[in-house]
């Protein structure tokens, strides 16, 4: 008899069935199966805790095939992911099919490779009840705050709005840093800078440098007269002369947080995105000839540890590709952070031979961008120390001193594949090629000094990866929630982005100083970060659920009673943004508000203006250019109105400047040059939110439509319409029973 395997996602099912063979069935459980309701808590409070799970909506059919299926196979195996989230999709997966968790039934991998996958079919376990008691608690604990402490918004502040026990710390780190910059008075200093002529003609910058404070600055321009005057037509001679070796050893390989961190800064993409990508390298690759790959060890872990065998791959390449000489004497090894789990290794390239240059062919711009950033990062970790050759040279006059430093590269180590901004050298009063070589008691000429007033910066606002530094900093959350917790406060509305940095919004600002008068405990650092060590210690087994429960919800029951008494309701007016733009018609001031097409401008003066006006992603007016600019060449099939092109929900869409008297509207199509496969009209495609699809143009009548891109190429082997599938890189026949595939690219004008 076959033996089924059960996956969370196609994609994942689809790499790991290429390489089970013939005797496995796989599939996948698209996510989680059960869940609390939506509709109620789903917890019974008063019975220790008793959460009640029903199968989430949609997923009937798929757990009535799978009933089916473990009917007629001879083993189940549960492979879902190998973190908390994973195994308590395990254990409800085992729930719904009637498997004893006792049994060894559970499989986990680090990375999708045949030779890991097979091993890991090979040692079969128990389902683990202390990673679902951890899971399970977090979303008890998720639960309760949320349907306890959301009542207390919607009727202190307005209605629909939710709270979350992370979500509500990482908006008020946003709001206090916020509340910081607006409270912030600059202060001002001054630097000196002097350039100095060499006997050898060559000129180098030294700043001053104040041997009481440690700092190249003085306090005021008093004090930078005073220093000017002193020196001026002094003798500058050099006081010191100090070369030095000093190594630099490479960064470790990547975890979630630092992988998030360094792809934000160095390539720009948001959270959401990342993990996105690091999911599809993980789950498998389209490789052409060579069949559906994993890329990349598991993307959700807190650990540094690297396998014995990846290192000396590593190893192996790196002494084959650069040389002896850029092997450490030791291989690395890099201390894990107290008070991680430890439960994967460190994110990493499951076949080092693969190089981001043999692999891009295979992946889109963004997935290549990433798997580079690991494959670099993870082989630097293993190189050796870079060697870099120190100056620093001290130069008096009449008892003020200047410095200048330099730091160039001996040996790049490391460096040759991989460098951080951290290897930027802030002391260096002036970054140079090198310095003359100078002697102890030379006199230097002086070309020119200049003073320069400064003033002292309020604290930068939070960008997504210093905002994930500081949570992780903080023992706030794990691995796989930072994403989710910065995509659910911008979603809901308490912050937005400014270019790439957060800020909160009027809601955030007073939903936080609501959260932290009421229940300071809640969205206390402390707290929070105790409540993960919690968890962990469920997951160990040094604690239970219903213990790290009951003691939360002794105290959280008090401070709800007490808030209840105490609060007083906030002001709708305090929820009002106010923009520095004016009404053109009116002349009153216009505030920010959200509608379902996002934000906008809204006259203040509100109902007896109703002037409102589209806004960018910055919150600046669109000029009416650009309005022009979207203007359709047709007018409206109804009353004969001008037609704009409009973004909303479902993509682009045309709509009568009319509305809402004329209520016309029509989706923004482009031709492809492609038969429809149904009925032989053209096949148009449109944008559907963040994706574009592709129908008929006779759509309803001729109901054709699909995600993949149609062609102007036949299968082979059924002559019927092939199609481009963009996850693999691929030309692939939907006919039932063929499974005709092969590499292709789109050319410019696809």
């Amino acid at each position: 008899m076959a033996n089924l395997v059960i996956v969370e996602s196609p994609a994942k099912a689809s790499t790991i069935k290429g390489y089970l063979g013939a005797n496995y069935k796989v599939v996948a459980s698209k996510g989680h199966v059960r869940d609390l309701p939506k509709s109620s808590m789903g917890v019974d409070l008063d019975n220790n805790f008793e959460p009640h799970y029903i199968n989430i909506r949609g997923k009937g059919d798929l757990l009535n095939e799978l009933k089916k299926e473990a009917k007629t196979v001879g083993k189940i195996y549960l492979a879902t992911d190998p973190d908390r989230e994973g195994e308590a999709i395990s254990w409800h997966l085992a729930t719904a099919l009637g498997i004893d968790v006792n049994s060894a039934c559970r499989v986990t991998f680090n990375e999708i490779t045949k030779g890991a996958v097979k091993d890991a079919i090979k040692a079969p376990r128990a389902i683990d009840m202390n990673l679902v008691n951890a899971q399970q608690t977090r979303r008890i604990l998720d639960r309760i705050v949320g349907y306890k402490i959301s009542p207390f918004l919607w009727k202190n502040i307005k209605g629909r709005l939710s709270a979350g026990r992370v979500q509500s710390v990482a908006t008020k780190i946003i709001a206090e840093r916020e509340a910081e910059i607006k409270a912030f008075v600059p202060v001002e200093y001054y630097t000196i800078t002097a350039e100095f002529l060499a006997q050898d003609k060559n000129s180098f910058s030294a700043k001053y440098y104040n041997a009481k404070t440690k700092k190249h600055r003085v306090a005021d321009k008093a004090a930078a007269d005073a220093v000017l005057a002193e020196i001026d037509g002094g003798i500058f001679l050099v006081k010191s002369v100090k070369n030095s070796q000093k190594t630099r050893t490479p960064m470790p390989p990547f975890t979630t947080s630092t992988m998030q961190q360094e792809a934000s800064k160095r390539l720009g993409f948001q959270s959401s995105k990342i993990m996105k990508l690091a999911q599809e390298l993980y789950e498998g690759v389209n490789m052409g000839a060579q069949g559906v790959h994993g890329l990349i060890t598991y993307m959700r872990t807190d650990s540094l540890r690297v396998s014995t065998v990846a290192q000396q791959a590593a190893l192996a390449y790196i002494g084959k590709e650069y040389g002896d000489k850029y092997l450490p004497k030791n291989p690395r090894q890099f201390k894990t952070k107290s008070g991680a789990q430890d439960a994967h290794e460190a994110i990493r390239p499951a076949n080092v031979e693969l190089t981001p240059k043999d692999a891009k062919k295979f992946l889109s711009n963004d997935q290549y961008k990433l798997y580079k950033l690991i494959w670099d990062r993870f082989m630097a970790s293993q190189m050796a120390s870079a060697v870099i050759n120190s100056s620093v040279i001290d130069i008096e006059c009449n008892g003020h001193n200047f410095k200048a430093s330099c730091d160039t590269v001996k040996f790049a180590g490391y460096m040759a594949l991989y460098e951080t901004d951290a290897e930027i050298n802030e002391d260096s009063a002036h970054v140079l090629p090198s310095l003359p070589e100078l002697k102890e008691g030379e006199a230097v000429a002086v070309k020119r000094i200049v003073s320069e007033q400064k003033f002292t910066e309020a604290p930068p606002r939070y960008t997504e990866a210093s905002l994930i530094k500081c949570l992780e900093e903080n023992g706030i959350g794990r691995p796989s929630t930072y994403a989710p917790t910065l995509s659910t406060i911008i979603a809901r509305d308490y912050v937005r982005f400014e270019g790439k940095a957060l800020i909160p919004t009027p809601l955030g600002e007073l939903t936080t100083k609501l959260m932290s008068e009421s229940f300071p405990e809640i969205i206390d650092y402390e707290f929070t970060a105790l409540m993960e060590k919690k968890l962990d210690g469920i997951e160990s087994g040094d604690t239970t659920m219903l213990k790290v429960l009951d003691d939360f919800y002794r105290d959280f029951k008090v401070q709800l009673e007490r808030a209840e008494k105490s609060v007083s309701h906030a002001s709708p007016a305090s929820l009002v943004e106010e923009s520095e733009y004016e009404c053109e018609k009116c002349g009153s001031k216009m505030v920010y508000k959200n509608g379902r097409f996002g934000r906008f401008l809204a006259c203040s003066n509100y109902p007896q203006c109703r002037t409102t006006q589209t806004v960018d992603k910055n919150g600046k007016p669109v000029v009416k250019e650009a309005r022009e600019a979207r203007k359709a060449e047709f007018v409206c099939e109804s009353c004969g109105g001008e037609v704009y092109i409009r973004s909303g929900k479902f993509g682009d869409f045309y709509a009568c400047s009319n509305y809402p008297r004329c209520k016309f509207t029509k989706p923004v199509t482009h031709k492809i040059g492609v038969p429809c496969p149904k009925c032989g009209a053209e096949v148009v495609e449109r944008k559907v939110r963040s994706s574009v699809q592709y129908s008929c143009e006779g759509y309803p009548k001729c109901n054709f439509q699909s995600w993949d891109r149609p062609v102007n190429e036949k299968c082979p082997l059924c002559l019927n319409t092939l199609y481009y599938k963009k996850t693999r890189k691929a030309l692939v026949c939907k006919t039932k029973g063929c499974e005709f595939t092969k590499p292709y690219k789109l050319n410019e004008d696809e």
